[in-house]
């Protein structure tokens, strides 16, 4: 069955990198989510003014790779500590966000972060401050075809990504 996921991490060339390269991933993409204005465009969004994050939209296989697994890629590839900012990059389009397409992606994201939490915490790191919101009335614009890909066009393009440095907790963490 096939399910959709919509990941902000900063800068969505290098997330977006990420996620294709998972096994049961059928399609990524990258657009703009979570703000004011209708069909922005990078400029736009760039300002800070359109309320939008940078975006990954994934299609997956839920019976080859699992949210959980999305989840964990999500967590440990930037820093979800880092308000409006990943990097260099900065800006409220650059804010890590997690918009949900059902209720159990809801708890599972969550309950996640949640877990996350508790790892970055015991190692002295600072609270997540990631939104998680349902994607529900909120829409998906695709962004330029330039962006679409980026790191498959350039290969020694700009990843963009900083992260914590902390594994996703895998012994008995079973949400």
């Amino acid at each position: 069955m096939s399910s959709t996921a919509y990941f902000a991490t900063g800068c969505f060339w290098g997330a977006e990198r990420r996620f294709w390269s998972l096994g049961g991933v059928i399609e990524t993409s990258v657009g703009y989510m979570g703000g004011s204005v209708s069909n922005p465009t990078y400029e736009d969004v760039c300002t800070g003014s359109t309320g939008h994050a940078e975006m990954v939209k994934v299609s997956f296989d839920e019976s080859k790779v699992s949210y959980q697994r999305l989840l964990e890629e999500f967590w440990t590839m930037h820093d979800p500590t880092s308000l409006n900012q990943q990097g260099g990059d900065i800006g409220t389009q650059y804010r890590s966000a997690i918009f949900t397409t059902t209720p159990e992606q809801y708890v599972r994201a969550v309950a996640s972060r949640d877990l996350y939490q508790g790892e970055l915490t015991s190692q002295g790191l600072d609270p997540i401050v990631t939104e998680i919101l349902t994607a529900h009335d909120i829409e998906y614009y695709l962004a330029e075809e330039y962006h679409q890909k980026y790191l498959i066009k350039n290969p020694n393009g700009y990843d963009c990504h900083s992260s914590t440095g902390v594994a996703f907790p895998t012994s008995g963490a079973t949400l």
